[in-house]
């Protein structure tokens, strides 16, 4: 796992009302069983666009998906071929498509490192925050085609459409994530794979625990406050179920430093990222748990400068669509060599340790 800090304030944010969206429903076919619904899809939206309307402030806390984008650019580019056409799935700001226009850490003289991909499809729910940065200049330097989604969880594209699909801290708020996995598995073609990253875990348990253990103090009980997060154990069978081959998944934290809990909490809250459970307690945490939750985290978890560490547990999934030419791993049994008879050759060499008996 690797660790990368970083200490970030912002000033309050405005608070704009807004309306409420109209959403159509369609009949569908899920894939799966039918879900209860954990988290709200019309709250969840609301607070992105009251986020990206305040650009100053949402710009001022990209720095979180603006690192998970490129530690997934990265992975892309580990693939040896050319993407003609891409989806970035929840695109958010569009933070993929910006990293694809700046060169890669490891080799900058090979120039951008969207250089092999032909179009992306930045594809998100939020208008406000897929439109925030249109006008800046990286979007002229990729092949850049934006589309609002009426909805997270039903991706409206044809069989066999794109030639990898990347999805970067989104997909922590899907309702049916089994069902999103395998229309992501339906729009790829054949050998095509899915990259992704979601948040998931432990994210941060500082922050978590801190508020359980306040409210448990002044309330004496626990109210939701955080929203639930896949378990790392659980992400290899939910891309096996839908389909997916060649499976990888891996885990990364990123551990940000705060100078307390309210500054870390304006900045999920100027993410968009703040609880939107539909059993979550309405209105604001009150004032004495919120002072309480304070003095918790210093105790429990401060750093000794007096900052406060939040951890971000990033869950990443490589899974490929199948091919009928697709490589295969070998049964059982078909190695060149014994395994064991190698280990008791090389005990054999020590005088005799390790020799089996």
């Amino acid at each position: 796992m690797n660790a990368f800090s970083i200490r970030a304030f912002i000033p309050p944010i405005a608070r704009r009302a807004l309306p409420l969206r109209a959403t159509r429903r369609y009949a569908v076919q899920s894939p799966g069983a039918p879900t209860i619904e954990i988290f709200s899809q019309q709250h969840k939206w609301m607070q992105k666009e009251r986020a990206a309307r305040d650009v100053e402030a949402s710009r001022s806390v990209d720095y979180l998906r603006d690192e998970v984008a490129s530690r997934l650019c990265e992975r892309l580019l580990d693939i040896n071929r050319q993407f003609p056409h891409v989806l970035d799935l929840g695109a958010n700001a569009c933070n993929i498509a910006h990293q694809l226009t700046l060169p890669s850490e490891d080799s900058p003289e090979n120039g951008p490192r969207g250089k092999r991909i032909g179009q992306l499809t930045a594809a998100d729910s939020s208008e406000t925050l897929l439109y925030r940065d249109a006008h800046l200049p990286f979007n002229n330097e990729i092949n850049i085609k934006r589309e609002v989604l009426p909805t997270s969880e039903i991706l409206p594209y044809e069989a066999n459409t794109f030639d990898a699909v990347l999805s970067s801290l989104s997909m922590h708020w899907i309702n049916d994530l089994p069902s999103v996995l395998a229309q992501a598995n339906n729009i790829l073609k054949p050998d095509a794979p899915f990259i992704g990253v979601m948040m998931g875990g432990d994210s941060l348990y500082e922050l978590r625990t801190s508020l359980q253990l306040a409210e448990l103090d002044r309330r004496g009980g626990v109210a939701t406050h955080t929203s639930p997060l896949a378990d790392v154990r659980d992400v290899g069978g939910l891309l096996q179920k839908a389909g997916f081959n060649l499976l990888t998944v891996d885990v990364d934290d990123i551990v940000v430093d705060f100078p307390d809990t309210f500054a870390l909490m304006k900045d999920l809250q100027a993410m968009g990222e703040s609880n939107a459970v539909v059993s979550r307690e309405k209105g604001a945490i009150q004032r004495d748990v919120l002072l309480a939750a304070e003095g918790i985290y210093r105790e429990l978890h401060g750093n000794e400068d007096g900052s406060l560490p939040a951890t971000f547990r990033l869950i990443y999934m490589i899974g490929w669509k199948h091919s009928p030419t697709q490589a295969k791993p070998l049964e059982r049994g078909t190695g060149m060599f014994s395994i064991k008879d190698y280990l008791e050759k090389d005990g054999k060499k020590g005088d005799g340790e390790g020799e089996s008996k």
